[in-house]
């Protein structure tokens, strides 16, 4: 046992953290919800090499993967107020853009970060899918969206699906960076608790089991998933 731990602190600031799961779960479904679509679109958007789309989208991909997520945040946090603000002067709009609920802004963060990394899993994958069967799904009177719902779509998140679980538990633990929107997740919980008494080696180590349980957990849903998506692998083949 570790001495000079704080034990009872211990145990009361893990439900303390526990309780900002629901935060975290929030903003990793919500993220999900819009990259996963956006960076299908974006990622045929590249494969198909659309003029000027392609372009932008390779640049807007480059950016993201290459700046930290909290510098992200500081610059959304920062300059969606001073833009919004001048419209909601100009058209006399009665709202506070100072007063807008941090979460909408992990919202955006996320989302954008989540889509740079989906695009280019969903960008592999796909390209794993033959053309030829596309070929054959219309041979047969399928349409583009039959075809796709149908034959490319299934075939493309069974190789997809390990990466996709990466990126969820990766989006999991950078929820984490919420405390620098006064989210209240699950390390600012943690981390308020421990200014009280400086307990913040035990807070950390709060922090660590929760998102050790939350992350083993998702990986445990993927898992189910992946069995479920097998039968498409034949089809692949």
């Amino acid at each position: 046992m570790l001495v000079g731990l704080d034990y009872q602190f211990l145990v009361n600031t893990f439900f303390t953290a526990l309780s900002g799961v629901p935060t975290a779960l929030i903003i990793t479904f919500v993220s999900l919800l819009i990259a996963l679509p956006l960076g299908f679109l974006l990622a045929l958007s590249r494969i198909n090499r659309i003029p000027v789309i392609s372009q932008l989208v390779r640049v807007y991909v480059s950016f993201v993967r290459g700046t930290p997520v909290i510098v992200q945040i500081f610059i959304i946090f920062t300059s969606v107020p001073l833009l919004l603000n001048p419209i909601v002067e100009k058209y006399h709009v009665k709202m506070s853009i100072y007063d807008i609920n941090p979460i909408w802004y992990a919202f955006i963060v996320f989302s954008l970060n989540t889509t740079a990394i989906l695009i280019e899993v969903f960008r592999s994958a796909i390209s794993t899918v033959s053309k030829g069967q596309l070929e054959a799904a219309y041979s047969v009177g399928l349409n583009n969206m039959q075809a796709f719902r149908r034959i490319i779509i299934p075939q493309t998140l069974v190789v997809a699906l390990p990466n996709i679980c990466t990126a969820t538990v990766n989006l999991i633990k950078a929820t984490s960076l919420g405390y620098a929107l006064s989210l209240e997740e699950i390390t600012l919980k943690a981390q308020v608790a421990a200014n009280v008494g400086y307990n913040y080696i035990e807070a950390y180590i709060d922090i660590f089991f929760v998102y050790l349980i939350l992350c083993s957990f998702v990986e445990y849903l993927f898992k189910l998933y992946e069995k479920r998506l097998r039968k498409y692998q034949a089809v692949n083949a």
